[in-house]
């Protein structure tokens, strides 16, 4: 999976001969893969455009922000991020009978398929359709991959320390 850097990734403080390595606030430019235990790639940038973010921005999750302090452009890391570093255990509380007539009549409601709900802050969260009956839906507000180890693997292209003024 992981590939030397096109040259057309390569910018920033690579151009200018510096690797820097990723600290607090940084601009990192990167590829990543997100692979599941079953070996299914969930989400990967390594054949499109890389993911470009500020370290602490809440874009990552923080499992994996912290494994990428220190790397340099360049650099390749492969992580397994255990459920307690990645999106969390399971939490039964999290499982809602929502009453049916909530629902539109006109929305499929079959198990699996996520739909979209307003918490009571405005945001709004997915949730898994777990089962339907005539008078309630069974609906998982976890994360889908809550309670699974998945696999991250990066590839560093270029790194803007937080101070230096170049971020794009």
């Amino acid at each position: 999976m992981m590939r030397a850097p096109r040259s057309d990734d390569i910018r920033g403080s690579v151009l200018r001969g510096v690797k820097y390595p990723i600290g607090a606030g940084s601009t990192v430019t990167l590829h990543l893969s997100l692979v599941l235990e079953d070996g299914r790639v969930a989400e990967s940038t390594f054949d499109g455009e890389p993911h470009t973010f500020s370290l602490g921005d809440g874009s990552l999750l923080p499992g994996l922000e912290l494994a990428l302090y220190g790397l340099r452009p360049g650099d390749a890391q492969r992580l397994v991020l255990h459920p307690e570093q990645a999106f969390g255990m399971r939490d039964p509380t999290k499982i809602h009978q929502v009453p049916r007539a909530v629902f539109a009549d006109d929305i499929s409601l079959e198990p699996g398929i996520i739909i979209g709900f307003t918490d009571t802050g405005g945001e709004e969260i997915p949730g898994t359709v777990l089962s339907v009956t005539d008078a309630a839906v069974e609906v998982d507000f976890n994360h889908p991959l809550a309670g699974h180890a998945v696999t991250f693997e990066v590839e560093i292209i270029d790194v803007v320390p937080a101070d230096s003024g170049d971020a794009d």
